[in-house]
């Protein structure tokens, strides 16, 4: 079904009959004052009676009068809101990222407005003219496959931040997470505890963070005297079934294997369930280790180790950028380093269970 925006002429009711909605002239006449002074009362500019405050408030509560926050915004030039360009809405690692947005526009008055580039730089490119064509006073685009270019020539117009991307440009602030340090992290986290035959499950190539993770995963290799085995990397494509099918594959391979890395917590988990139903146990036969720190790696069985991603942490600070960004102020950002959460996946090769 096409989706619909319901114009703000009216609201019909079950039966069918159409309420006129209350407006700021309706409040103005019950109150006995003009728009204008209603307009300034609502606004806090007004300098007027006690009295005759009080009556406007009292229309206010008696209509049931709600002011638009989008038309005093354009009075003021803003509408106060903010484009967001998410890829995936149910993504539970972006999820937590749209609610740290959220949380920190909200006291500045400010509302975000999702839309989903689904990983396609055309759908991304749909999406920021949507969000243009709404008058958003900034765009927030959660990494992507937009080009450098595209998001310079963005910024050209209004204030963008970017995450995942190292990008300069005026008008516009990029946040970066150091995605070869956690690969690295993760699999010395393995390499420290006797494992040398460690399988890797990637993202998407054409993610730049898959393949930053994937770096980190062969220069820990290296650092350790360990050989890169290219038949212990399997593709995956950050979701749990891909994860599952990357464990099918290297057990028909017959490969072997005591631990695996996989590139985020949703291919863990996905791998996980593979082990099960082979029959292997997690850590005791397979050491396990994940990317990202979803809420849920602590209530996986095991609780997965893993390396922290500050999802929440990164909406915010994407957030608090922009608003940076938009009073014309220098933002100064950063992402936190990753770091290891390790937890009940992985053990030392051959130690006996607790």
């Amino acid at each position: 079904m096409k989706n619909k925006i319901v114009a703000a002429s009216g609201v019909k009711a079950a039966s069918g009959r159409s309420y006129a909605p209350v407006t700021l002239d309706m409040v103005a006449a019950a109150a006995g004052v003009s728009p204008s002074t209603v307009s300034r009362i609502l606004n806090g500019t007004a300098v007027v009676s006690a009295l005759k405050k009080k009556a406007v408030d009292d229309a206010i509560a008696e209509l049931g009068f709600v002011p638009n926050p989008m038309a005093r915004g354009l009075a003021g030039g803003r509408t106060l809101s903010i484009g967001v360009v998410t890829q995936a809405i149910d993504s539970p690692f972006y999820g937590v990222a749209l609610s740290g947005i959220e949380d920190a526009l909200d006291p500045a008055g400010y509302s975000p407005l999702f839309v989903s580039g689904q990983w396609n730089a055309s759908a991304e490119a749909r999406c920021i003219e949507v969000l243009r064509s709404r008058r958003v006073d900034g765009i927030i685009v959660l990494t992507g496959r937009l080009s450098d270019q595209a998001l310079k020539t963005c910024a050209k117009a209004l204030p963008v931040v970017v995450t995942g991307r190292s990008l300069k440009a005026p008008g516009l602030f990029a946040l970066n997470f150091d995605n070869f340090t956690g690969g690295l992290l993760a699999t010395q986290h393995l390499i420290t505890l006797g494992h040398r035959r460690i399988a890797f499950i990637t993202g998407d190539p054409a993610h730049p963070d898959a393949n930053d993770r994937l770096r980190g995963y062969r220069t820990a290799l290296e650092q350790a005297d360990i050989p890169f085995e290219a038949a212990l990397v399997v593709p995956g494509e950050y979701h749990e079934v891909s994860g599952q099918q990357a464990v099918d594959r290297l057990l028909a391979s017959h490969q072997q294997f005591t631990a695996i890395f996989a590139a985020n917590d949703q291919m863990a988990f996905g791998a996980a369930l593979a082990l099960h139903r082979h029959s292997l146990r997690v850590p005791e036969d397979i050491s396990l280790v994940g990317f990202d720190d979803l809420p849920s790696a602590l209530y996986a069985i095991p609780p997965l180790s893993t390396i922290h991603h500050p999802a929440y942490e990164l909406g915010q600070l994407a957030a608090r950028a922009m608003l940076q960004l938009i009073a014309g102020e220098k933002p100064t950002a950063e992402v936190p380093a990753p770091r290891l959460v390790a937890r009940q996946s992985s053990r030392r090769l051959g130690s006996a269970a607790p």
